[in-house]
């Protein structure tokens, strides 16, 4: 089977009904333990759409089952929400539940295949760049200099829906990317990983990843933005890096606002 044929039948295999019980599962958790609020959905568009995100809380980052317990409660389970995902989480005995339930294999073709066929498709261009940013830079978009998610859009003919999220960061200190540290234990050369985070939080204190540490009860509120129609706004062959400099100041500015709304870390 090739790459394309195998990341189509991958789509296929999102399951509305499994979804459906694992929403029902994670709720709890959602709107209980992180008290989360999703806003903005009324100006959602239909047919494929790519919502691009911060991405925030480390290890155990919520920002998909904040979304999409929001995205589901007000549309329903007849549009599928895909989550571009690293292959480390779609490999071994968790890639069938995660696969079921929209987590796809981060690539061109599979955003592509995704969009395409009218689904809604999670991109975090900072991915653990971003997810691991330390906390004095908390309210700060930042993806890396990845602009690789405008294209995404522009092939498969489809918006971008930007959406920004706060309270995440909060769920334990985090003190570093750990670059220095990746660095220095050749895990580059060895793994790949060109970071090694460095945090402090509840049971264990300082954590370089392991020991993980257990989230803090923060409250998470993700504002969804009105959509961005690129060619519309900036013509037929857009610079790429103007549409993401657009896009990541829109970000700043919605983040912005959710950050003065902020009263107390952790609280909200």
């Amino acid at each position: 089977m090739s790459a394309r044929e195998s990341d189509r039948s991958e789509t296929a295999k999102w399951d509305p009904g499994f979804t459906e019980r694992v929403m029902g599962w994670l709720r709890p958790v959602v709107k209980g333990y992180h008290r989360a609020e999703t806003r903005g959905l009324e100006s959602f568009p239909p047919g494929g759409a790519l919502v691009v995100a911060n991405h925030s809380g480390g290890l155990f980052a919520m920002d998909v089952p904040v979304f999409a317990t929001g995205f589901y409660e007000k549309f329903g389970y007849d549009r599928p929400v895909y989550t571009l995902s690293h292959d480390m989480l779609l490999t071994g005995a968790t890639a069938d539940f995660f696969i079921r339930i929209g987590f796809i294999h981060a690539n061109h073709e599979n955003a592509e295949a995704a969009l395409r066929s009218g689904g809604v498709v999670v991109v975090f261009p900072g991915g653990d760049y971003d997810v691991y940013r330390p906390t004095l830079s908390e309210n700060t978009i930042d993806f890396g200099g990845r602009t690789g998610y405008v294209r995404a859009a522009l092939n498969a003919g489809v918006p971008i829906v930007p959406s920004v999220s706060i309270g995440g960061q909060q769920s334990q200190l985090f003190l570093s990317r750990g670059e220095w540290l990746a660095k220095a234990l050749r895990l580059d050369k060895l793994f790949r990983a060109k970071i090694l985070p460095v945090s402090f939080g509840f049971p264990f204190g300082l954590s370089a990843v392991v020991p993980p540490n257990l989230p803090l009860p923060t409250k998470i509120v993700t504002q969804v933005l009105d959509p961005i129609d690129i060619v519309a706004e900036f013509g037929e062959d857009p610079d790429i890096e103007a549409v993401d400099a657009h896009v990541r100041s829109v970000m700043q500015d919605a983040l912005d606002e959710l950050a003065a709304e902020r009263r107390f870390p952790v609280i909200g």
